[in-house]
Parts: C-alpha cells; sequence; structure tokens
C-alpha cells in the first residue's frame, strides 16, 4: 500500500473512504476482540482471525488518511485499550501462535545469536 503525501490527501477524494473505512474499523474492532476470547483458533475464518483482520484493516485505513504508518499504529493502540485484559491475553497469543508458523523466529533469529 502506498502512503500518500500530506498534500495529495488534501486535493484526492479517495482519502476519504480511507476516514470512512477507519472510522467503521475503528468502531468494530474491539468488540470483535472480545468476542474472540476462547475461539479456537486452528479453524480457518475463526473469530480471532476476523478480529486481527479489521485491526489490520484499520491500521491501513489510519495510516493511508494520515499519511504515516504510525498513524496506523497509534490507531490500533487506541482501539484495544478499551477491551478487557483476558482479550488482549487471547489475541496476543493468537498473534505469537501464527507468527511462529509463519517464520518469524528464523526470520529474526540472526540478530539474536546470543538466544
Amino acid at each position: 500500500m502506498r502512503i500518500p503525501r500530506r498534500d495529495e490527501r488534501r486535493a484526492e477524494s479517495r482519502y476519504f473512504v480511507a476516514a470512512e473505512d477507519g472510522a467503521r474499523y475503528a468502531e468494530a474492532a474491539p468488540a470483535l476482540v472480545e468476542r474472540a476470547v476462547g475461539v479456537p483458533w486452528y479453524e480457518p475464518g475463526n473469530g480471532a482471525d476476523r478480529a486481527a483482520l479489521v485491526l489490520c484493516r484499520l491500521r491501513r485505513a489510519r495510516a493511508g488518511e494520515l499519511g504515516r504508518p504510525e498513524a496506523g499504529d497509534e490507531a490500533v493502540r487506541l482501539a484495544l485499550s478499551g477491551v478487557s485484559e483476558a482479550a488482549l491475553v487471547w489475541l496476543a497469543s493468537r498473534a505469537i501462535s501464527y507468527m511462529d508458523e509463519s517464520g518469524y523466529p528464523e526470520a529474526v533469529e540472526a540478530w539474536f545469536q546470543d538466544e
């Protein structure tokens, strides 16, 4: 995804779509994260996957809207700030599981030879 420069965002109407999408995702994300608690995640299309998908889309929409990836990260943190600790732990454990199964440890192990 190409992130627009500030002057581009003001001039083009397509960035209003990112704002609308971002608002919709921000509103939906906390409830989806809460509903994902306890769902088995080794079946495709489960509640944890849906919650993570919406959070990723929120991140992309806000980053695109505001022209910087940090804005997307901030939007996700804001959405997650309203969920329970149990939901955060469940989603974080799902994220770690996915990262592990997708080869993340092998991708970064060269940076951490002492581990």
